[in-house]
């Protein structure tokens, strides 16, 4: 019912701009024939990627969903997101670092909550931490980052916490598909998240500058409280110096 829901959905925007299935097909660089199969909703053999170019010849977007036994699996990524959290909390906690995990902040109609906001009083630096489980919209995502920063000095002085300087810090699973999905984006987070590994750890110890960083952190134990796992490195490699 979704496949032609899908397939339908792709006829009514072709027929909207007035095209044939042999325009579309151009355009999107498919043949006609796969064009035909997805508006009758035979996807099974066409990969996600030509549907993504299908829809962005037509101006819409597909949204990739996994579901699983209702909202079960929503609930072990959280549990998944709670422990990476808990466990860098500790770490912030053992350099003298105050700690707000999921401080909520309404700042002239922006609204949302920082997964980790932390702040070093001995130097004033404020640190403004985003940890994702899994990785979704690139994009959406440096954006978030970035709005948080800004506005972490307003969320900081509701807090009684001072700052002088304010730095980013994104946290992502360690996992294989992570790496992949970030090395496809490699060059924008060199730019903008350029920090990695050893050195994020030296600067928590001893905040000096402004720091932006990307950190791959390994979960030490199961999202479900089961076993133990390995430990396995806290960063990604890099042939920079910073790394």
């Amino acid at each position: 019912m979704v496949d032609l829901r899908f397939g339908r959905g792709l006829r009514v925007l072709r027929r909207r701009r007035g095209w044939r299935q042999a325009d579309l097909a151009l355009r999107a660089g498919i043949s006609q024939s796969a064009v035909s199969r997805a508006e009758l909703g035979r996807v099974g053999g066409l990969s996600v990627s030509a549907l993504k170019t299908l829809a962005d010849a037509l101006g819409a977007q597909v949204d990739v969903r996994l579901r699983w036994q209702g909202e079960r699996l929503d609930r072990l990524l959280d549990r998944e997101h709670a422990a990476l959290v808990e466990q860098f909390v500790r770490r912030l906690r053992q350099h003298q670092w105050e700690v707000a995990p999921e401080a909520s902040f309404s700042i002239f109609g922006e609204r949302g909550s920082v997964d980790v906001l932390a702040a070093h009083r001995p130097t004033g630096a404020l640190l403004v931490v985003e940890v994702k489980s899994v990785i979704p919209d690139v994009q959406a995502m440096l954006v978030a980052l970035d709005r948080k920063t800004r506005l972490a000095p307003a969320i900081a002085k509701d807090r009684g916490w001072p700052s002088t300087t304010v730095s980013k810090l994104l946290i992502v699973r360690e996992a294989r598909t992570a790496r992949r999905r970030l090395a496809q984006h490699d060059a924008t987070f060199r730019l903008v998240l350029p920090i990695r590994g050893r050195s994020i750890e030296a600067w928590l110890r001893r905040p000096r500058g402004v720091l932006a960083g990307l950190l791959f952190l390994s979960p030490t134990s199961h999202p479900g409280g089961g076993r133990r796992t390995r430990p396995e490195s806290v960063g990604v490699r890099s042939n920079s110096r910073s790394g």
